[in-house]
């Protein structure tokens, strides 16, 4: 049987990784820049999550939400202390795209409507809800097309968003704390007050996706809390398990539960539960948030002839020429990966919360040389 080809692949294959490093099977080594989409927040096998894995592994790996699972309730306990989401609740689930789909569908639960205010550019998975307020129509098959009413308007535009919500049929405005594979452009400060304001106004559920921007990529636990505000609900993955597959979202208690409302096989296990621990716990005592903003400020320092965007370590180059030549030289020559986006100019920059100013220089020495 062969593999189902929808992924472009580099000629590279990763036996082992530790740290900000990643290792091939001939032992070359690699720096690490983009953690497998902005997944590895505290590096690679980090000792307290291996540890904290093969601990409830020996104790037992998985059994449904239909018993009590204390480790869930504690995760919930930490999120609202790393949050600042006090009396917010929690739904585990597995993948960003899950976690936005919930969200969407508890929104129109809620308000009884239907109608979805997204953005251009922006990303938001690869489910059906999820796929249909995602700005790239190549991406949905013709069963996705339409399958509830999305309006798309441009990024920090007021006067489209009142007028997208002039017909008081909005569930949902959903928005990512900074766009990803859209080439890291980002909500302003005033826009997300202006769309809290308007959204409370109207009785619209306004939805953080901070899935890529959040677990502290950006020097603050979430990308929109630079803005003093807060959203009703928050999607969270990719960083919140730094490799394992977990997900969640924090919902505002004016949003009730009820058995039979929301749904999953896997969410929520005890094996995610333990790595979703461990990752707050070394996010804590390593003072990482911190760390991104001073390895952020770091980069700017060196490199800021060049245009930098986004926030922390969710960032991205930007040239007046495309980035791919360039990032095959910095793969095949310098050892180091990096990602892309929709903006074929950008070069985006996610590495491991725990880098050091000593494991970034061969990349700013690389840029300066390759630049």
């Amino acid at each position: 049987m062969k593999l189902f080809d929808v992924y472009p692949r580099f000629d590279i294959e990763i036996e082992r990784a530790e740290g900000v490093n990643l290792y091939d099977k001939e032992g070359s080594q690699y720096l690490d820049l983009y953690g497998g989409h902005g997944v590895i927040s505290i590096g690679h096998s980090h000792p307290t999550f291996v540890k904290s894995i093969k601990v409830q592994l020996d104790k037992i790996s998985f059994y449904s939400n239909s018993i009590q699972m204390p480790s869930q309730e504690e995760l919930a306990d930490k999120l609202t202390d790393i949050s600042g989401y006090k009396d917010f609740k929690l739904f585990l689930c597995n993948s960003g795209a899950e976690a936005n789909e919930n969200a969407i569908k508890l929104a129109s639960f809620h308000t009884g409507k239907s109608k979805v205010i997204a953005f251009k550019g922006s990303f938001h998975g690869r489910t059906a809800a999820a796929l249909n307020v995602t700005d790239n129509i190549k991406l949905s098959a013709p069963i996705n097309i339409n399958n509830f009413p999305v309006e798309f308007i441009e990024l920090n535009n007021e006067e489209q968003l009142i007028q997208a919500i002039s017909g008081d049929d909005v569930c949902a405005v959903i928005c990512e704390g900074i766009q990803g594979v859209g080439g890291l452009d980002l909500p302003s400060n005033d826009y997300l007050k202006f769309l809290r304001n308007q959204c409370s106004q109207n009785n619209i559920i306004l939805i953080l996706d901070e899935i890529q921007s959040g677990s502290g990529r950006t020097g603050k636990y979430f990308a929109h809390q630079f803005a003093d505000i807060e959203a009703d609900i928050i999607t969270m993955a990719k960083g919140i398990g730094n490799g394992f597959p977990i997900a969640g979202l924090l919902i505002n208690p004016k949003i009730k539960a009820k058995h039979g409302l929301l749904g999953t096989t896997f969410g929520g296990s005890y094996l995610a539960c333990a790595a979703g621990l461990s990752v707050v716990e070394v996010i804590e005592k390593e003072n990482l948030m911190m760390n991104s903003t001073e390895i952020s400020n770091y980069i700017n320092e060196e490199l800021g002839h060049l245009k930098i965007k986004g926030k922390g370590l969710m960032i991205g180059l930007e040239f007046d020429f495309p980035i791919k030549e360039l990032r095959s030289k910095l793969l095949f020559k310098h050892k180091i990966f990096t990602g892309s986006s929709a903006n074929p100019n950008l070069l985006r920059i996610l590495p491991p919360l725990t880098i050091t100013k000593e494991q970034i220089s061969p990349f700013i020495k690389a840029i300066k040389e390759l630049t």
